[in-house]
């Protein structure tokens, strides 16, 4: 009989779905926070990536015009000099389509060139492409 009366006097056990529903709220959450972080990190490649194609494009875009123009000319694209017309509309392309984009182009009168392209992305560090080609 006194099991009888024990089992009569307690009283249900309540709020256990409860604690299931928030346990399980909070896995759904950090898989969230997850997905969240990996867009981040995905965005941020993808803006890199885009920023170095741009910045290769550039400069093959210079190597071509040099090709075209390297009987006399090819001096004239030396930055530390006098640049050209058309190196100056290449760096202002350069400063536009990178974000603090700067540009060297070096030239000998052997015909080597080395083009060093430099920008900074909003919350990273200075980023750098750098060519080497030689034009006879």
């Amino acid at each position: 009989m006194k099991s009888n009366a024990t089992t009569r006097n307690r009283r249900p056990v309540g709020g256990f779905a409860m604690l299931e529903a928030l346990v399980a709220l909070l896995i759904c959450a950090m898989g969230v926070l997850g997905v969240v972080g990996l867009q981040s990190a995905m965005t941020r490649a993808q803006t890199s990536a885009t920023f170095r194609a741009e910045a290769a494009f550039l400069a093959q875009q210079l190597v071509g015009a040099m090709w075209t123009d390297r009987t006399s000319n090819l001096t004239t694209y030396d930055t530390s000099g006098t640049c050209n017309a058309v190196c100056t509309d290449w760096l202002a392309r350069v400063s536009s389509r990178l974000p603090s984009g700067t540009a060297t182009v070096t030239v000998t009168n052997a015909g080597a060139v080395s083009i060093d392209i430099r920008w900074t992305a909003a919350g990273e560090s200075q980023s750098r492409f750098t060519m080497a080609t030689s034009i006879n």
